[in-house]
Formats: structure tokens, sequence, C-alpha cells
């Protein structure tokens, strides 16, 4: 049985937006995105960064960076660093605003002129402001309090991140470009995709096609009349071939860059005949080799749910066939592969719960129930790799974030499994091996 995990140890941060988008904006910082709309509610809408660190026994986040947007809430959005400049192309109604986002690394200068941080305090004390910061025009820090929350840590959250160099973002507004045409109501990008080889941009949205762009230019290079519904999520194959397109007409289908020709049309008994509708789907490198893949999908149940259930499936990109499928006891709201593709998550429409998978078996490892009050919006494993810098060191095999419109972001954290030591695995071979010897010997053999 998969182990679980209590839903408040995992929280990170409270902001005061909802949050629809999660992704890694370096090696270990943490970009979330989100608002209220542009009605006069009161509530924002923007990014926001956070630095993430490991104290010895949890995981803890430094808010480093408030952007805000105005009256254009933040849906979705894709992020490409270059190693000297990130990219960040975000969804705003039918339009995709790319920013730049400059890393700077923290001066003396900086820390003196920091102004004393607003309070406001954050649920399990895991976040600390940084104050002070650059960040363009409607730039600005919410504050938080550092509390303490039953956790003694070894050192102090400023003797931990002087250990390595502190970086600053500076965001700055620049192409936008429009990405969704639907004449018959409000058009709105669903989802933008950057490619693996930072070549290529993919969106999609309420107009059912399926755009591809030349990045960073931000070019129309293909319009595939992929879908009669709205695209739900794109994803590139990890190495730049083909994308995978899924909609509310139920189709999911696999393009081939190369031809903008259908490659393969994705297809599965669903249990008793009901009709079933893609929601997520991500692509993960089998050990690490961008040429050897798989592709995840999540799949819900349409119209009256009863006892049916969600399906997290694993399909052959060769042939396009399903080869694994669990269900999963509600419908399904997002998706996430670790970059390694070993681990897969998934979280839940209605009990806000977060699950991790071993991806090759689909065997579950680990079970957060509740991790939200409200549905799953967006998942995100830390990184393993050190294409943008060195990962998180911590004692955990892996973790994975979740975001959620109740306001949260959390982290959860898959302890190191226990397996049997070498030695201990030789030593029990010998014993083998001699026991056998000695039978034979017994018998005569």
């Amino acid at each position: 049985m998969a182990p679980t995990r209590r839903p408040s140890d995992g929280l990170l941060a409270r902001v005061n937006f909802p949050l629809y988008a999660v992704d890694m904006l370096t090696s270990r910082h943490i970009l979330v995105a989100g608002g209220g709309g542009s009605s006069k509610t009161g509530v924002a809408n923007g990014f926001e960064i956070y630095e993430l660190y490991h104290n010895g026994s949890h995981f803890c986040a430094e808010e480093v960076l408030r952007h805000e947007t105005g009256a254009n809430v933040v849906m979705n959005f894709a992020v490409r660093n270059n190693g000297r400049r990130g990219y960040l192309c975000a969804g705003q109604e039918a339009h995709c605003q790319m920013y730049f986002v400059q890393p700077r690394i923290e001066t003396e200068e900086d820390g003196d002129n920091k102004p004393n941080p607003v309070e406001r305090p954050h649920e399990n004390g895991n976040v600390r402001q940084r104050g002070g910061g650059g960040g363009g025009a409607g730039a600005a820090h919410s504050g938080v309090e550092f509390i303490a929350n039953g956790h003694k840590p070894p050192t102090t959250a400023d003797d931990l991140l002087k250990q390595f160099q502190r970086l600053r973002f500076d965001i700055q507004a620049a192409d936008v470009v429009q990405t969704d045409f639907l004449k018959s109501s409000e058009p709105l990008q669903r989802v933008v995709r950057i490619s693996g080889n930072g070549r290529l941009m993919a969106t999609g949205g309420t107009d059912g096609k399926l755009r591809i762009w030349s990045f960073p230019q931000m070019q129309l290079g293909a319009e595939l009349p992929a879908h009669s519904k709205e695209i739900d999520d794109l994803d590139f194959s990890p190495d730049s071939k083909y994308i995978a397109s899924i909609s509310k007409d139920s189709q999911g289908l696999v393009w081939d860059l190369s031809t903008g020709k259908l490659q393969h049309k994705l297809q599965w008994q669903t249990p008793e005949g009901s009709k079933y509708l893609f929601k997520r789907c991500r692509y993960g490198t089998v050990e690490a080799r961008k040429d050897n893949y798989r592709l995840f999908t999540i799949t819900n149940p349409l119209g009256k749910v009863g006892k049916q259930r969600g399906y997290l499936q694993h399909w052959d990109c060769a042939s396009g066939k399903l080869r694994q499928a669990v269900a999963i006891d509600e419908s399904l709201s997002s998706l996430a592969v670790r970059d390694d593709g070993r681990f897969v998550a998934v979280g839940t429409m209605f009990s806000g719960s977060v699950s991790m998978y071993i991806a090759f078996s689909l065997q579950r490892v680990l079970h957060i129930p509740h991790a939200h009050s409200m549905f799953v919006t967006g998942l995100q494993f830390l990184p393993i790799t050190n294409e943008e810098g060195p990962p998180i060191s911590s004692d955990t095999e892996a973790a994975v974030l979740s975001i959620s419109v109740d306001n949260k972001v959390c982290i959860h954290s898959l302890a190191q499994r226990r397996t049997i030591p070498v030695w201990l695995a030789i030593a029990f071979m010998i014993v083998m091996i001699f026991a056998v010897f000695v039978l034979c010997s017994y018998i005569g053999i």
C-alpha cells in the first residue's frame, strides 16, 4: 500500500489569488501564476517566484518576487531558460504574452536597501519574505512572516541561503501575439508549450486549432485544424519530433511536426462502453533518454459520474496503442512526469488529493488525501537533472509541487524507499549456494 501523508505537512505558501499554473523557473526557483480575472473583485492577477531549499528536515520556500499583471489573469504559461535570460510565455485571454526574465546575483547593496516587509502570516511558516527587488512595472512583494511550526531547523534560513549565490529576477514585458480566434464566443488560449530543443512553441485554445510558432520569435509556422472543440492540453515529445493534443471533442491525437500530419489517434476500450474525455497529456523519457519515451494521459468519465472512475494511462509511442491503465476512484484534474521519466503524479478533481506512481509499472507509491480543499490545478516535479543548475539536495527520492484555486502551494515528497544492501544480498547468495552444495552432498548428487 502506498504511504499516506498528512496534507498539512506539504504546505509551502498561501498567496492571495487562485493559482492555475506552476513550473520550475530554475532548478531551485518555483514560478506560480493565477489571479481573479478582470472583474473588480480586488483579487490580484500575476506571478509569484519562490526560492526552494531543504533545511535538513523539510522543504522551505522564500518569496523572491511578486509581479502583478493588471487586469490580465494568467491561466497558463511555459518557461524556457537559455542560460543568460529566461523566457516566460503566458496565456492572457486570447493572447500569448512573452516576458523576459532576467536573473541577477543579489548584491550587498540590494540587501542594504531592503524595505521592511509587510507581514502576512502563512499557514505553516515555511515561507519567508525576501525584501526589496526589481521586477519592472507592476512588481510588488506580498510580505510574509516566518513562524515556527514544530520543526527545529538545524540552521537559520539565512545561513542556509548564504551557502549558495542568491538570485533575484527582473521581469519585462516583450512581444504579444493573438493565439486563439474563436468567433462564436470569447476566444481564450488554454495551453502553451515550448519544445525541448527550444525552437518551437505550440498553443491551443477554444477554437480547436493547434498552432505551431517559431520560438522565441513567436511567428506562426503552421495552423492545424486539429479538433472540433477547445483544446485542453498539448505536449511536445522529448525529441521535439511530435506533439500530442487532447480536446473536449474526446479525441487524443499525436502529430508529426515535420509533416503536420496525424501520426496516431489514441483509442481504447472504455469500461462498459461509457464515454470518456482525455483531460491531460504528458511525455516522459525512459531512463532519461530523449529518443526513448512514453506518453501518459488522464481520462475522466463524461456526464453522470456515479461509480465510474478516472484513469491514468500509458501509451506506446511507436504504435499509439494503450499499454497500461490504472483506475482511480474519482475524476482527475492534473498530471506531471519527472524530468528523468521515473515518476508520474496526478491530482484529483473533487477531493484535492495528490498521488505519485512509478512510471514503468504505474504502481502507486505515495498518496496525499485532501492535499487541497479544491481541485488540483497544477503539478510539477522538482528536477533532478542539472541543465539549469544543481538540483536541491534532500533526503527524499522524489518531490512534487501542487497548486490549486484554494491559493495554496504545496510540496509532497516520497521518502527514500528501503532496499536490501548489496553486501547483504551477496551474503545471502553465498549462504544459499553453500546450502545447496551441502544438500547435494548429503543426498549424493
